[in-house]
Parts: C-alpha cells; sequence; structure tokens
C-alpha cells in the first residue's frame, strides 16, 4: 500500500510497505503467465509487468478440470480491516512453497478508500500484489469503463427525458443512479434539470456498488455480459410498467465499453505468485466478490485458488456462497477465517465463534488463521490458538506480512489436507423461497437476529418486483460491515436485535435484489484528513 503505516520486521530496519514494493525485482508478466501455461495468444499486455487474460480461455477445450475452490474470510472487522488481502496472497506464496500450482484472486481497489482513510487493498508486507501503484490507481481501466457504463444509461435516460420521453418514463420512478469512484457527500443528493422541461433529484453511489460492477463479475462471457445489461431495469413508465437498457436500445453501447474489462487482469506477488484482479465490489453495498471469470479462469489453469469476500462471513462470506457460487456452480473446498487480535479485543471471542458457525452452516471445512501484527505477543496468540482448539477448530498463526509464504506453510499443508476432504456444501437458501422469507433467514441465520422488520418502502418494493417476475432471484444484503447487527455500535456477538430493512431495490441485470438494511450509506465521504493529503510525486512518476 502506497501511503499504509503498516512496516515490516527485517534484521536491519522496519521498512515500509512501498519500500519493500519497490525493493523488488519483478518478472516479466508474460513469465507469470508461461509458468500456468496460458497460451500467448490469450495475453493481452499492459505494459512489462501487467496483462489481460483473454476470457476465450475458458472455452479452451484442452484445459483440465478445476482445481481446489478457497473462500478467506474474516471475523468482524475494526475500522482498519483484518487483513484478508494480506493473507489471501500470503497464503498463495506459502502453497506455492510447497510446489502447488496456486493463484490468488482478489478484487481491485477502489479510489474511494484508497484517497480516503484505509489506503490500497494489495495486502502488506512481504504478501503485496505489485506493481501496486499502477493496481491501485488506474491500473488497466476496468473501474473507468465501469463508470462510463453506468453513467452513460443514466445520461440516455435523462437525454430521452428531454426529447420528448416517447417511452413515458416517470421521472419519480426512476431507479438507475449515477456513480463515482472517488467518495463525495456532495452528491448525494443532486437537483438536475433540463432548461426548465424537468427537474428531478437524483443521487450519486460509490462505483463499487454499481450494478455495472456486479454484472462485469458475475458473467461468463461478453455475450452473458451483453444480455444481464439490457435486462437491467431502469425505471417504470407512468402505467407502472418496467422499463429495461433495451428499451432505451444502448445495450450494444454499453456492452462496448465494457467489451476490454471482462477480460481478467494478471499480476504477480512479492515472492512471483500469479494473481488475478479483476472487479472490485464492496461487501457491504454489493457482491463484494471478484469476478466469476477470474475464480474461473484461475480454477482451470490451477490445483488450488484462494479468493477473499469484501468483510466478515455474514457479509462477503455469505454473498459468495449464495450469489457468486451458485451463478457459477462452482463448490468450494474450504474457508479460512481470518481474526487478529486488535479484532478479538474489540468484539470478543464469542464474535469469532459466531462467524465459525456461519461458516458451518454451509457444510464445509474451515480453519483460523490469526493474521499476526508486531506488536502481538507469543502468549496471546496462544491463548487464542489453544481456544480454538480445545473446540476442534484447526487455528494457526499467520506471519505472511513478515515472512511471506515461509509465515504460512503450516496453514498450507493444512488447507492441502483439509481440501482432501469431500464435503457436503450448499446454498443457505432455495430461490423458489419468497423475498422476505429469504432476507429473514439471512437476518436470523447469519446475523443472529430474531427477526427482521420490514418498513412500508420495503414491503412495497419486494411486493412490485415479485409481480413483475423477480421473486425468484437471491438477495444481497446492504448493512453495516462493523457489526453482526445493522448498527455499527452493537459490536462483539450481540442478541435481542432486530434488522430494518428500508428498501428492496432491483440489480435484475446482475441476478439479485439488494436489500437496504440500517442506515447504510452508498456513496462515502472523506475523512476530516484524507490519505490523499500525503500521496506526492517526484520528477520520474513515483509515487511516495
Amino acid at each position: 500500500m502506497l501511503t499504509h503505516v503498516y512496516t515490516c520486521a527485517t534484521k536491519d530496519k522496519m521498512k515500509t510497505d512501498i519500500e519493500i514494493a519497490l525493493s523488488v525485482k519483478l518478472k516479466h508478466v508474460e513469465d507469470i503467465a508461461g509458468k500456468l501455461h496460458i497460451p500467448s495468444r490469450h495475453i493481452i499486455s499492459y505494459g512489462r509487468y501487467i496483462a489481460k487474460i483473454n476470457s476465450a480461455l475458458l472455452k479452451d477445450p484442452a484445459r483440465k478440470k478445476d482445481g481446489k475452490l478457497i473462500l478467506v474470510t474474516s471475523m468482524s472487522p475494526t475500522p482498519a480491516g483484518e487483513g484478508k488481502t494480506t493473507i489471501t496472497i500470503g497464503l498463495a506464496q506459502s502453497l506455492r512453497l510447497l510446489n502447488k500450482k496456486v493463484i490468488a484472486c482478489i478484487r481491485q481497489p477502489s479510489l474511494g478508500p484508497f484517497f480516503g482513510a484505509k489506503g490500497g487493498a494489495t495486502g502488506s508486507g512481504q504478501s503485496q500484489v505489485l506493481p501496486v501503484e499502477d493496481i491501485t490507481m488506474h491500473f488497466t481501466g476496468d473501474d473507468h469503463a465501469v463508470v462510463s457504463a453506468h453513467n452513460l444509461i443514466a445520461s440516455i435516460i435523462d437525454n430521452h427525458l428531454y426529447h420528448g420521453n416517447k417511452l413515458r418514463i416517470n421521472p419519480d420512478r426512476i431507479l438507475w443512479k449515477r456513480v463515482s469512484d472517488i467518495n463525495d457527500r456532495a452528491l448525494r443528493k443532486v437537483k438536475i434539470g433540463f432548461e426548465g422541461k424537468i427537474e428531478r433529484i437524483d443521487e450519486f453511489h460509490i462505483s463499487a456498488a454499481s450494478e455495472i460492477m456486479s454484472i462485469l463479475c458475475l458473467s461468463q462471457n461478453l455475450m452473458d455480459l451483453k444480455q444481464r445489461v439490457e435486462n437491467i431495469l431502469v425505471a417504470f413508465d407512468n402505467n407502472s410498467r418496467p422499463l429495461f437498457v433495451k428499451d432505451l436500445k444502448i445495450q450494444g453501447a454499453v456492452t462496448a465499453l465494457l467489451k476490454n474489462a471482462i477480460h481478467p487482469n494478471i499480476v504477480q506477488s512479492v515472492e512471483g505468485a500469479p494473481v488475478f484482479v479483476h472487479g472490485g465490489p464492496f461487501g457491504n453495498v454489493s457482491l463484494g466478490c471478484s469476478s466469476l471469470i477470474a475464480t474461473k479462469t484461475a480454477l482451470r489453469l490451477a490445483d488450488y485458488v484462494i479468493t477473499e469476500a469484501g468483510f466478515a462471513t455474514e457479509l462477503g462470506a455469505e454473498k459468495f456462497f449464495d450469489i457468486k457460487c451458485r451463478v457459477g456452480d462452482m463448490h468450494p473446498s474450504l474457508a479460512v477465517i481470518v481474526a487478529t487480535l486488535n479484532a478479538l479485543r474489540l468484539h470478543g471471542f464469542k464474535n469469532l465463534e459466531r462467524h465459525i458457525e456461519n461458516i458451518q452452516k454451509f457444510s464445509i471445512p474451515l480453519l483460523v488463521a490469526i493474521n499476526r501484527y508486531e506488536k502481538d505477543t507469543d502468549e496471546e496468540l496462544s491463548e487464542i490458538i489453544n481456544l480454538l482448539k480445545n473446540k476442534d477448530i484447526p487455528a494457526f498463526v499467520a506471519d505472511v506480512r513478515n515472512k511471506g509464504g515461509k509465515g504460512g506453510i503450516d496453514i498450507a499443508e493444512k488447507i492441502i489436507e483439509l481440501c482432501r476432504q469431500k464435503n457436503k456444501f450448499h446454498y443457505l437458501y432455495p430461490l423458489d423461497m419468497p423475498v422476505e422469507e429469504k432476507i429473514i433467514t439471512i437476518a436470523k441465520e447469519m446475523y443472529g437476529a430474531d427477526k427482521a422488520v420490514f418498513s412500508k418502502e420495503a414491503a412495497d418494493d419486494i411486493k412490485v418486483l415479485e409481480d413483475i417476475g423477480y421473486k425468484n432471484l437471491p438477495v444481497c444484503i446492504a448493512k453495516t460491515p462493523h457489526s453482526l447487527s445493522d448498527n455499527p455500535s452493537l459490536i462483539g456477538r450481540p442478541n435481542n436485535f432486530d434488522i430494518t430493512v428500508q428498501r428492496v431495490m432491483p440489480a435484475v441485470g446482475a441476478g439479485f435484489l439488494v436489500a437496504l438494511c440500517g442506515k447504510i450509506l452508498l456513496m462515502p465521504g472523506f475523512p476530516e484528513h484524507p490519505i490523499a493529503e500525503r500521496i506526492e510525486v517526484d520528477d520520474e512518476g513515483n509515487l511516495k
């Protein structure tokens, strides 16, 4: 991370993440791809160290059967996060040291958090993905393509209103909002108008919450993406008839903006492990997983694929299992739950127990990896390890930030062992369950809520969506990541609480419904002193 405060212990001094990153002699990306036996015709180079892998590789009949899929998730986080990306990259390096063919799959960082408070989501210390400054900034332009495609739809809707509104769009029932990849609280509510013809209140969301981003992450090929785009529900007309992108006749143009973005990006870790970085939805407001194409491509190429899902088990992991795995017909072999002593101090051991129970409800093996920080003591770490082992939960200290792959060898060996086990993975709910019951099931089973309370607006939303044919879609719940509940102040393992569903919004092109719970914001703001204040560029273009 370019501006992250983390340091990594060495014999000489404490090196910062960026110092470590800049000290690595990178391999040519074609060498990284070549070791995965990717034919050169499928490698789309973006310079020496970055490339895209043509999504057509999935059609290659010579590809072998899929490898093992491992999900990295976590207990409830502290505001700084618990290091899922670091653990994902570190364990890929660990498996590689055991001579296993492995690929890590992570999301691309969003500029909003990067310039705001958390820095780039590219790992840390000796378990980073490189070149960090390119990945964190513009990378291969995927995020810009998402923003452009999304806002093209918004612009065409307003242009249609301006030119006579032949579709009779109801301005008060336009569902499609604009997006930006930069945090900007001033854009949460804006008034737009057309030279006195029509004025209406609109809003911007963060691009990581864009349905286009979710479509990119759930599409299996370009034509699948185009079909999802044309089925995006954008508005209702004056007779309450649903209107879609295909009614605007711009599905081709939107798809054209995304035709290169659909190909997954390949880069490398500090130790030269291949890493796919593709897609960047947030787990609190959206899907929270990297792209399905990247994951399925990796499964064809490697024996082990390690991927992450945003925030904790009740958010990212649940969506990974119930939405992404369902769409991709993927069968995960194992879940790794990341914990830290800081998170345990904040939330308590019972919180970790809850997240263990959450994973167990999907009937797959799991282990706990405690991400070690410099101030952690051996005594504290041993206490947690012993508590977990007394409950028959495999638990290990992960020191991959300081030691790279060597710091996770024992975890990697356990991963190999557990992946040999057959499991009875299943989803949390069937798709034919009523929408309200799906939400209640997630609230009770994942959050520990007593019930879900639906506002009148949410109940009306559900009725409309079920009436027009969308009752059999999975549900993506948007809520705070700082609590198992929808109230960020209820830390630990809260009891005797309800989940309040404010609205249920369509993301039917992506293939799910979004339930907005509690006081969730879809457009973040910057802190008083954002990280953007600390980023500089030298005369050679290097970031500091």
